[in-house]
């Protein structure tokens, strides 16, 4: 068989992505008709920049979801002969349909597929990088509010405490957090447990703030939090080969891989000061407002105020927050990667399958320019949608 030309590996990835071409125009097409009753979202598809941000950021989500569907490769699966070949290579030994035939975007340096490791690394990045920005808001939405709320001595000891973090350099924590004599010590174990703690505290105040008077509500709601919520927690924080590790194999649902767990733990310790004094200072400013004095006046109780009354009113900066956090964490995921700290050095992620390939980067780049242009397309798409939502939100 003859080498794809790049006229004929566009076509065949075009092709592949097929799903995420019709899950995008479907999206597009239902928000634009229904965007005057979509609130802050629908007014994005006002905005040229939002709406190719949005495009950009929904591309990689698609992707993500049918990885399954476009990979070509099983990730980790080695060909004899395909080591640092050049896209479009055919494979010497394939069978069945003529597209699998074919290393759509080179092999790297153990004979791999890169295109479908770029794939496959699109699902590791969006499921870290997302969930851990929400546990990190979590955080700091939950220390955030009281702390410029109340002010005084609270204000003053968690400020000073998230200082103390972001005085730290992020690289040297992460190399201290994944230094053999740390894990055992099950330090990262520890923090997890801390932190992973805030997402319950919030929905249950949440929740209670509320429903407060209507009980019966209050209490299942409550209720169904903690049952769910705090199974899934000590499911999370009990994991084997650790001094945390209590639960019974019937009752532990799930077990996530040491390298993961002690990248989600870094990366919530490291956004979390910085949430929680995004927060603190909107509610310095906000609970000057008239309709928090109103409240007061009414007998509301102070974290009905903060949740129901300044948390709303915080929303816009916020979401432009939350999707430009979702950018910072995916370049230190890659960052993260690239260094080989956490994750396994077989992980398709984009920041390892970097570093793998750059050793050749001179004489083959083929195996780092793409997860790194995915990296680039990514990020470029979440710092155009918070563009975008800031620039629609200040129309309000």
């Amino acid at each position: 068989m003859d080498p794809l030309s790049w006229g004929e590996i566009i076509v065949q990835i075009f092709i592949r992505f097929t799903p995420v071409w019709i899950a995008l125009i479907t999206t597009f097409v239902i928000s634009i008709f229904y965007k005057r009753k979509l609130g802050l979202y629908g007014k994005l598809f006002d905005s040229p920049i939002g709406m190719t941000g949005f495009a950009l950021v929904m591309f990689w989500v698609f992707t993500a979801l049918f990885a399954d569907l476009i990979m070509t490769h099983d990730p980790l699966f080695q060909v004899s002969g395909m080591k640092n070949k050049v896209p479009g290579t055919p494979m010497s030994s394939a069978g069945g349909d003529d597209l699998f035939q074919y290393y759509l975007l080179g092999g790297d340096n153990l004979a791999r597929d890169v295109f479908s490791r770029m794939i496959l690394g699109s699902r590791v990045v969006l499921l870290i990088a997302p969930l851990a920005t929400v546990f990190a808001f979590m955080v700091g939405i939950t220390l955030g509010l009281p702390a410029g709320y109340y002010g005084g001595k609270l204000d003053t000891v968690l400020s000073f405490l998230s200082n103390l973090v972001l005085a730290f350099p992020v690289i040297l924590l992460f190399y201290l957090l994944v230094t053999p004599e740390i894990v055992q010590t099950g330090l990262p174990t520890f923090m997890a447990m801390f932190l992973f703690v805030f997402p319950l505290i919030f929905l249950v105040i949440l929740f209670n703030s509320r429903y407060f008077t209507q009980t019966t509500k209050r209490n299942v709601l409550v209720a169904t939090v903690l049952i769910v919520g705090g199974s899934l927690y000590l499911s999370t924080i009990s994991q084997p080969g650790t001094p945390i590790n209590f639960l019974p194999p019937g009752l532990d649902m799930f077990d996530i891989e040491s390298g993961i767990l002690i990248v989600f733990v870094s990366v919530v310790f490291v956004n979390s000061p910085t949430v929680f004094r995004i927060v603190r200072g909107l509610v310095l400013d906000i609970k000057t407002r008239d309709y928090v004095a109103a409240g007061q006046t009414r007998g509301e109780g102070p974290w009905y105020i903060m949740l129901w009354e300044i948390l709303p009113n915080a929303r816009g900066p916020l979401i432009v927050d939350f999707c430009l956090r979702i950018g910072y964490t995916t370049i230190l995921l890659g960052t993260l990667g690239f260094f080989g700290l956490g994750l396994s050095s077989e992980s398709p992620d984009w920041g390892s399958t970097i570093n793998a390939g750059r050793r050749l980067l001179s004489v083959f780049p083929h195996p780092a320019i793409a997860p790194a242009i995915a990296l680039m397309t990514l990020v470029l798409g979440l710092n155009l949608l918070a563009d975008g939502l800031r620039e629609e939100s200040l129309k309000d």
